[in-house]
């Protein structure tokens, strides 16, 4: 097929349906999503939505109340008792959150066609999922504006069957579920209510079915079409207690469909979507006939720079996609099993913040509205963790969550999760960042920073023989020293968080100095990173803690990023033992998540060698379904949305950073980005960004919002710069 693209596909297309659901095109508004087949013979539509959870006994969980022996197991820590953590438990056996799964899929079954001319394609600036072949065309979008799932089907006389189908696979068989069908003058709607068992909870679907043309019929357990000209569908699920008014959920369908038709409802949903997903774009000026093959086709090419463009688009389209009521779950939005890996939870030790490690800098506040939305309605949940597990007032972040409840109640002793600490901070970072972008301050962030800061005012108790702090007990997900159990004492990441949280509460509480001074006070009374025998960054501070190299995760490192504690600028020291301890780390198994996490630390060290062999490590390794959703492991097992939404973040740090006071041009160019421009990057200073670059130099434009002094850094050193609000500033930088 020859190209007609003079510029990056901001679309993917495949020449098959998918027989796979995770090969599926998906859609979504951070509320419903929708997996897409795009078979013209048994068209299924799977329909998922952030609250479908079900119960499993987690719903009634509580955290452990652990605060009467916190001081006796600091004492045992302190003394050299190196195993003490192992027995800080109430003795429950690990409780999971509650799985996400999927409510049902749509199937509109009609007599076997063959597939003339087959295409299916999905354009993220629309967020529709188009599959056409000979007289028949499908289209589906997932409505910002309606939140609504939408489907139109045309074809001549088209028959079809409609039904909804809980039958998916891991679906429990005692899952109670019940359908129902009424005919209307527009055509049909179909219910299907499904009771968990054991449970009051349950959820129920309707789909309203307008058909234009030809007659409808009751055919159990949904409806039957004949000699249509064309059927529009809309649908949405609700999960609930009790019972659901079925004829209250058709009506409000029916008023939304009774002045509007497909194309009205697209052209609301679009100047939504598109508004958001064209904020900022890359070119890394591809191969044309690279960019014209199919998703499949071109993930068989790792080195293509069609390849990055794609899965830069496809990445901001997913993650956005995925955001609204809440961030993205480990599966993003979209599920096609019951079981799915890791409950489909929101995992705040590493993933969350991974997949939306791009949203200020690449400019969508959609996704951090989803976060904080997280943070804001289990605000009081992470309050009586710090309670019950630590006796403390403010709050502690739990390492798993389902959406629903903010409670620590998932550990064992080989992952004792409850005695991490750092969590709100890390959760908080990108809130902040967003806040940095805008120059505004969201009180209700500002107000949880604070609620940090009271924790470690009172969780920060103990001190070494130095008279520093010691963060006691204290945990380093998922790792354990090579020498001691799991819970030890001042894991770098949480010297890091308590350092950040109290500092930055400190900074944000002006009105009440005393108490900015006594944050300020603390901070400074924490111990130093430790430097071991091979010249790395310690992941344990705590003398005589050995370093277990091998793992998938780098939370010590967490102060390079996405802190600013440690950098090649102002720390080039601790920068370098940085550099010396990712160098030492291990893949363990291969996860998505570790490689690109290595690559977003790396890209802040300015190794841009390492960074272009960890992206290689995903690119070669079939880590992308042909949906250009990715998966956890190589060769494509375990649907996860790790990889596909962290590898913009990964590709805007090698070529943009910011602080509030600084900009970093082309840290961490490889050269398999010769040549590109990025447009629309937004900045922690306060200005949007355009970057161009080529053997020749490279051209920066800012565009201020804002009037202070900044630091430019680029390969050939440093130089302030005067930016004035309203003013656009030029940056030319020579060849390198």
């Amino acid at each position: 097929m020859p190209s007609t693209t003079h510029g990056p596909v901001h679309s993917t297309w495949e020449r098959e349906p998918a027989a796979r659901w995770e090969d599926g095109f998906l859609s979504g508004n951070g509320h419903h999503g929708a997996l897409v087949f795009g078979d013209p013979n048994d068209d299924r539509v799977i329909v998922t939505h952030h609250t479908l959870v079900r119960p499993n006994g987690a719903e009634h969980a509580k955290p452990p109340e652990l605060a009467a022996r916190l001081p006796a197991l600091q004492d045992r820590l302190l003394a050299g008792d190196l195993t003490a953590a192992e027995g800080f438990t109430d003795g429950r056996p690990l409780q999971w959150v509650q799985p996400f799964h999927p409510a049902f899929q749509t199937r509109l079954r009609r007599p076997p066609t063959d597939r003339t001319d087959y295409r299916r394609t999905v354009d993220f600036a629309t967020g529709e999922v188009t599959a056409t072949c000979a007289d028949r065309t499908s289209r589906v979008f997932v409505s910002r504006a309606d939140d609504v799932i939408v489907q139109h089907v045309t074809a001549p006389g088209l028959t079809l069957d409609l039904s909804l189908d809980h039958r998916l696979p891991g679906a429990p068989e005692s899952l109670g579920v019940g359908h129902g069908t009424l005919l209307t003058p527009e055509g049909a709607v179909l219910s299907l209510r499904a009771r968990y068992p054991g449970s009051d909870r349950a959820y129920t679907g309707v789909t309203l079915a307008a058909v234009t043309g030809g007659s409808v019929s009751l055919a159990a357990p949904g409806a039957r079409v004949l000699g249509a000209e064309s059927v529009l569908l809309l649908t949405r699920v609700r999960r609930h207690t009790g019972e659901l008014d079925v004829t209250e959920e058709a009506g409000a369908l029916r008023a939304l469909l009774a002045e509007r038709s497909y194309e009205d409802l697209l052209d609301r949903h679009t100047a939504l979507h598109r508004t958001a997903y064209e904020r900022v774009t890359l070119d890394l000026a591809a191969d044309p006939d690279d960019r014209a093959l199919p998703g499949s086709e071109l993930l068989e090419r790792p080195s293509s720079a069609a390849l990055l463009e794609r899965l830069f688009a496809a990445g901001r389209y997913h993650l956005l996609s995925a955001s609204g009521l809440l961030p993205p779950r480990l599966t993003g939005l979209w599920t096609g099993d019951w079981d799915t890996a890791w409950a489909g939870a929101f995992t705040t030790d590493a993933n969350v913040n991974l997949q939306t490690s791009s949203a200020a800098s690449a400019a969508l506040p959609e996704v951090t509205a989803g976060l904080a939305s997280l943070v804001q309605n289990q605000i009081g949940d992470w309050r009586e963790n710090a309670r019950a597990i630590f006796g403390a007032r403010g709050v502690v972040a739990p390492p798993h969550t389902d959406g629903e409840s903010g409670l620590t109640y998932h550990f064992s002793r080989e992952y004792p999760l409850h005695l991490w600490t750092a969590g709100a901070d890390w959760l908080l970072k990108p809130l902040v960042d967003h806040d940095e972008t805008r120059g505004e301050h969201d009180p209700r962030t500002v107000a949880a920073l604070a609620e940090v800061a009271l924790f470690y005012e009172d969780f920060l108790t103990r001190t070494d023989e130095d008279g520093r702090l010691v963060v006691v007990p204290s945990y380093s997900p998922e790792n354990r020293p090579a020498n001691a159990s799991w819970g030890a004492l001042n894991a770098a990441m949480d010297l890091s968080a308590a350092r950040h949280a109290l500092l930055t509460a400190a900074a944000h509480h002006p009105e009440n100095p005393e108490q900015a001074d006594r944050w300020r006070a603390l901070a400074d009374r924490l111990p130093p990173h430790r430097i071991n025998a091979d010249g790395a960054l310690a992941e344990w501070a705590w003398p005589g803690l050995d370093d277990t190299y091998d793992h998938r995760h780098l939370s010590h490192l967490y102060g390079v990023w996405p802190l600013d504690e440690i950098n090649p600028y102002d720390t080039p020291r601790l920068a370098a033992a940085a550099h010396r301890a990712l160098e030492l780390r291990g893949a363990e198994n291969d996860s998505a998540h570790g490689h690109l996490h290595h690559a977003l630390i790396a890209a802040r060290l300015r190794d841009g060698d390492r960074v272009a062999a960890a992206l290689a490590q995903v690119l070669e390794g079939d880590f992308f379904h042909a949906s250009l959703m990715s998966a956890h492991y190589p060769h494509r097992d375990v649907y996860n949305a790790d990889a596909a939404h962290t590898l913009p973040a990964v590709l805007v740090e090698m070529l943009v950073q910011s602080t509030p006071g600084r900009l970093v041009l082309l840290p961490a160019l490889t050269p398999a980005l010769p040549a590109g421009e990025l447009r629309g990057v937004r900045t922690r200073f306060g200005a949007d960004l355009d970057l161009t670059w080529g053997p020749a130099g490279a051209r920066a434009v800012l565009r201020p919002h804002r009037t202070h002094r900044i630091e430019v850094r680029t390969s050939s050193g440093a130089h302030p710069l005067d930016l004035v609000a309203g003013e656009d500033h030029v940056l030319t930088l020579g060849a390198w």
